[in-house]
């Protein structure tokens, strides 16, 4: 009989598994074991609403204390797990207590990765991961302030658009010939490297960060081909890599992750994971995957909490992504890899079409940008790989499901 969960990480996945299992009817030892001091919360709107003081701190919880009072939850926010002992199963927090477990579950998340060149530690070099990250950059927001933000992926072009919300003169550094490059088409790319410029943001591509310089701190960034950028205060958004050393120092297996398989569990069958640092599979994709995703999160703990009460679910959904910039929101479903045709839906004249990913006829992924409707209708068809009829498919005026 189960006595004893312990979940690792409070981010999204740790508080849903904390939900789940609750609602599931364990009535057992629930710890929660958070390296940060306040309660789990959304990491989204950090480098949105939060970061432009849209949004209150209040509002980042996903729950208030006394929801975790209420069911029984043991915090320890704050405090790090520093070892794992699977053979004793016990967790070793830094302060030297040991906790042991029936079933634990890492939801450890992902890192920012690090510039390496010289200068990277100067200080006004800011990464935006945690709600610890976000005063040091509020406190560059003066009108005027010059910000350079090297990376042109989500994280970047999101935090870029808030800073110019805020006045601020933002410069993006962008390594690879167009934004987003790796996770999505080039005329989405194109759109909103248009809508960025458009408002004021300017964004160079095919140009590497060689180093950073300043005195008592970051002054400018410097650039693989000579030019010089002046900086206030530099962002850094250059990706993310998951968080395995915990789970590696124990023995579990891992590759871009912590290995687990359609049932949460890592190679130890008492420890499961979820969220940003796992490495699954994707049965709908037919591939292994690791997934930085709310709703995967979400949904992964989901099933890792109904999967450590011994009720085998296998996790198998189509993933989906977004990103706000500016008024724009994009809405990703799917996974595009081993596509052999793209198909436009619409003119990004409009400022609401959609990219189709297609594998002869079968529809692997949509981006849909400002176009709401089309990614519900993808939702539902990739997961029932429908297969389409491509002239219906290009006609942006019919609906999606209609090309069925």
């Amino acid at each position: 009989m189960l006595s004893t969960i312990i979940i690792i990480g409070g981010g999204q996945a740790g508080a849903q598994a904390i939900d789940t299992l609750r609602r599931e009817g364990f009535g057992g030892r629930l710890v929660l074991i958070g390296d940060e001091p306040e309660l789990p919360y959304q990491r989204p709107p950090l480098s949105k609403k939060y970061l432009s003081g849209e949004m209150a701190a209040e509002r980042l919880a996903f729950r208030h204390r006394s929801f975790y009072d209420q069911h029984g939850i043991e915090l320890k926010l704050g405090q790090r797990a520093v070892r794992l002992f699977p053979a004793t199963r016990e967790v070793e927090l830094a302060a030297g207590e040991k906790l042991t477990y029936d079933r634990l579950l890492l939801c450890i998340g992902a890192e920012s990765r690090r510039l390496t060149c010289p200068g990277a530690t100067l200080p006004g070099v800011q990464y935006l991961r945690a709600l610890a990250d976000i005063a040091p950059i509020q406190s560059g927001f003066k009108p005027g302030a010059r910000i350079v933000v090297i990376g042109g992926g989500y994280i970047g072009l999101e935090t870029a658009a808030t800073c110019r919300k805020m006045g601020c003169e933002v410069t993006v550094l962008e390594m690879a010939d167009r934004i987003m490059n790796r996770v999505v088409a080039p005329p989405v790319s194109q759109y909103f490297a248009e809508e960025h410029r458009r408002h004021g943001v300017n964004i160079i591509c095919d140009t590497r960060v060689v180093r950073l310089e300043g005195t008592d701190r970051v002054e400018r960034v410097v650039c693989a081909d000579g030019s010089s950028h002046p900086a206030d205060l530099v962002l850094v958004g250059v990706g993310a890599v998951a968080t395995t050393e915990l789970a590696s120092a124990a023995g579990l297996a891992c590759d871009n992750g912590i290995v687990v398989d359609e049932y949460c569990r890592t190679s130890d069958p008492a420890i499961y994971a979820a969220g940003d640092c796992t490495n699954h599979p994707s049965l709908r994709f037919g591939r292994r995957v690791r997934l930085e995703s709310v709703d995967n999160a979400f949904e992964q703990a989901k099933t890792a909490a109904l999967n450590m009460l011994d009720r085998p679910v296998a996790h198998d959904r189509v993933p989906w992504f977004w990103s706000d910039q500016f008024d724009n929101k994009l809405l990703i479903v799917g996974l595009s890899q081993d596509y052999d045709r793209q198909i436009l839906r619409g003119s990004p004249a409009s400022r609401s079409f959609s990219v189709c990913y297609l594998k002869g006829q079968e529809l692997l992924a949509v981006e849909a940008i400002n176009h709401s409707k089309d990614y519900m209708a993808a939702r539902k068809l990739i997961a029932d790989r429908a297969l389409l009829q491509l002239d219906k498919l290009a006609n942006g005026e019919l609906p999606l499901k209609d090309a069925v």
